[in-house]
């Protein structure tokens, strides 16, 4: 008995390393296809000894800066449908950190200093000056308040979409051996073998035309838990910990705030914490929306014409 359970074990992982070198072998060659498609739409630029990819768009006096929620493949297809609503007034641009995007994945640190100066270097060296109205959603919500604590001439206004704040990671459990899981199977290819893991909220949502919805597939494959993303996920409680001894910035802030799905906390839960975070603010303002985690794929509209009102208002 104890002879066969030994064959049929030896069996099963046999069958199941074929599986993952065949997996591996097929994901390589399609790569290898679709590197025509992978053309940045934006501009590189060297940071830190690596490449990073700015898209600017619009000549506004204003300038919008969209920071992408942590594990994003796409930053700028993700943001598209927003920003297109608000680049014939204002300047946007979107910054894809390292492992992101078109962006190099590199050994960069995931402490918040690292992603903060790599993340300004890429836009001065883009030709984009500040002062900035900051436009984070997710994870990244603590780097844009950590950058108006320690660059407060530089951020004009946070606009913060579905943004995380220091208290959302105080108690937050987060499962590293799941993490590094996904990041396994995203670089042996057995994400393509799950069409649905691909459709995005920018595609099922968004106003991406057919050949965008294709680009976001070609750089899901390539940018899906990447060493940068699992790294900012191991450092995210401690980044946190630091911005939220730190203090509230003096910097006005707007908050479209989701119902909390798509986010690991429940809506009571996420919208606590976010009401916590912005009544001991001096001005602040938060907006509820009864949508998912990807507000600006779904609600694109009515945040464009919130977010227009919110920054003439600041210019009065």
């Amino acid at each position: 008995m104890l002879k066969r359970i030994m064959i049929l074990f030896s069996i099963t992982v046999a069958i199941f390393l074929v599986l993952i070198t065949a997996s591996y072998i097929i994901h390589q060659i399609k790569l290898s296809k679709e590197d025509k498609l992978f053309t940045p739409t934006g501009k590189m630029v060297e940071v830190n000894g690596h490449q990073m990819h700015v898209y600017v768009e619009g000549n506004g006096e204003e300038t919008l800066v969209f920071m992408s929620g942590g594990g994003t493949s796409s930053p700028v297809l993700d943001f598209k449908s927003l920003y297109s609503l608000l680049s014939d007034k204002y300047k946007i641009a979107v910054v894809e950190k390292a492992g992101y995007g078109f962006s190099d994945i590199t050994d960069s640190g995931p402490n918040i200093d690292t992603i903060l100066q790599e993340t300004r270097e890429a836009l001065l060296k883009s030709g984009v000056e500040g002062p900035y109205i900051l436009a984070p959603h997710s994870m990244s919500g603590i780097e844009a308040l950590y950058w108006a604590q320690v660059y407060p001439n530089e951020v004009k206004a946070i606009i913060g979409l579905d943004m995380a704040v220091p208290a959302a990671y105080k108690d937050y459990d987060i499962n590293m051996p799941l993490v590094h899981l996904s990041a396994f199977a995203a670089n042996i290819g057995f994400t393509r073998w799950i069409p649905c893991l691909s459709e995005s909220d920018a595609i099922k949502y968004g106003t991406l035309t057919d050949e965008e919805k294709e680009l976001y597939k070609v750089i899901f494959y390539r940018r899906t838990a990447t060493k940068n993303m699992v790294n900012e996920v191991k450092y995210i409680t401690a980044n946190a910990e630091k911005v939220g001894a730190a203090g509230i910035s003096n910097v006005p802030m707007l908050l479209f705030s989701s119902n909390g799905q798509g986010t690991g906390w429940n809506e009571d839960e996420w919208n606590e914490i976010q009401k916590e975070f912005i009544g001991k603010h001096k001005d602040g303002t938060l907006m509820k929306l009864d949508c998912s985690h990807y507000i600006h794929d779904i609600e694109f509209k009515r945040i464009a014409d919130e977010s227009e009102k919110y920054i003439e208002g600041l210019n009065r």
